[in-house]
């Protein structure tokens, strides 16, 4: 983890996050309808969560970005209610923990923005990634919450903050 750091994003990030995002995406498998894939907003993450209640991180590593993750109010819910949003690491990253620091930078922030629960929402196949959000406090829940358009990530997670 050395050299490694979890900043805010800039704006001079845009594309190399959307870069890692769909690289991950396809490496992974994922839908390319139905899932962050599909977002309009992944060539515009800075602008996208440069709202109130809202942020985004970047994990660097010798000037590289190689992760991210960020929280936003629930889309389509009413209540107190923050969601982890596109968290996504290079393959090259997977397994050293920093994920779960990702996860606490987000959850610090949500819990600073005065949200009272996260949600996640993932795919089933994603073994690794829901052993991690479980070890940090997220429970499964029996259906989705607000209407987020990722109809393909059918595994919801909650945690109370």
């Amino acid at each position: 983890m050395i050299g490694t750091i979890i900043r805010e994003m800039e704006i001079t990030d845009n594309e190399k996050v959307a870069g890692v995002i769909r690289m991950v995406l396809i490496e992974l498998g994922v839908p390319k309808v139905g899932t962050a894939y599909a977002d309009s907003s992944l060539d515009r993450m800075f602008q996208n969560y440069d709202l109130p209640r809202a942020t985004y991180f970047v994990v660097e590593e010798q000037g590289r970005i190689v992760g991210c993750a960020g929280i936003a109010q629930l889309e389509n819910y009413e209540g107190n209610v923050c969601e982890l949003q596109k968290m996504y690491f290079l393959g090259e990253v997977r397994g050293r923990g920093i994920g779960e620091k990702m996860i606490n930078s987000c959850l610090k922030r949500a819990v600073e923005f005065g949200y009272e629960h996260c949600y996640l929402e993932t795919l089933p196949y994603m073994k690794a990634a829901q052993k991690l959000y479980l070890k940090t406090g997220f429970d499964y829940l029996e259906g989705p919450m607000g209407d987020t358009g990722h109809y393909s990530c059918n595994v919801w997670m909650l945690k109370s903050l």
